[in-house]
């Protein structure tokens, strides 16, 4: 297992992602200046990234990887497509279930249809960021079951990274202790004793829609492009 940091098991609100951010930046301060890339899971998970970011003066890009859904239990993943269309398998649960090369090739296509749509869109925006050998943290608004955490893990895990880390406002524990296995560290800010759903822990937890992951990539851009110049002097 990583390192396991678990701040508190507050139920207490954060008044948004934003607010969910910064507090995570906080915690990530010694951080800056490591060549860091922070990765936000599409799509809340970008808007915590963004604070992330800017606070540790890092790169910011998002992370198209996608589950593959179990037949009859869609929250549990038997695998993950990355963006390049490679495909990482749980060969626990595919052997368990029985579930054949077939169903996994056409849920495979099916969450590529999503990847490719969102890649064409983001990507025109925001190339794709190096992380081969960098500190890179992943990011999303909060994790439950953990399916779609695990599936980005496994894809940011092939390309390389030099340290993994996985920074979440707030979590179920149990999933929180299992996911920590698949990354160097793992650090969580609130672990509430009763967890039905991510948005019980913001006051304001409105969609995030593709429009709003443009915004943010655009300005993300913007910061990069100015920051060039003062790099070259």
């Amino acid at each position: 297992m990583g390192k396991l940091r678990i701040v508190s098991s507050s139920s207490q609100t954060f008044r948004d992602r934003r607010e969910a951010g910064q507090l995570l930046a906080q915690e990530l301060k010694d951080l800056a200046g490591r060549n860091l890339v922070v990765l936000g899971i599409p799509r809340g998970g970008i808007v915590i990234a963004q604070e992330i970011a800017r606070a540790l003066d890092a790169e910011l890009d998002i992370v198209l990887a996608r589950k593959l859904r179990t037949p009859g239990h869609e929250e549990l993943a038997m695998g993950s497509v990355t963006e390049d269309g490679r495909a990482f398998l749980n060969q626990e649960v595919i052997s368990g279930l029985g579930i054949s090369n077939a169903t996994i090739e056409q849920e495979k296509k099916l969450q590529m249809v999503e990847i490719t749509r969102r890649a064409k869109l983001f990507r025109r925006v925001r190339p794709r960021v190096p992380i081969g050998g960098r500190t890179v943290v992943i990011t999303d608004d909060g994790v439950a079951t953990g399916a779609t955490t695990q599936a980005a893990f496994w894809a940011v895990r092939h390309e390389g990274p030099k340290t993994l880390i996985a920074a979440t406002p707030v979590g179920a524990e149990h999933t929180i202790r299992r996911l920590a296995a698949g990354v160097d560290e793992m650090l969580c800010l609130r672990t509430p004793p009763f967890f039905a759903a991510v948005g019980q822990f913001y006051l304001r937890f409105d969609p995030v829609e593709d429009e709003d992951v443009l915004e943010i990539l655009r300005a993300e851009q913007q910061r990069r492009i100015a920051r060039e110049p003062n790099k070259k002097k």
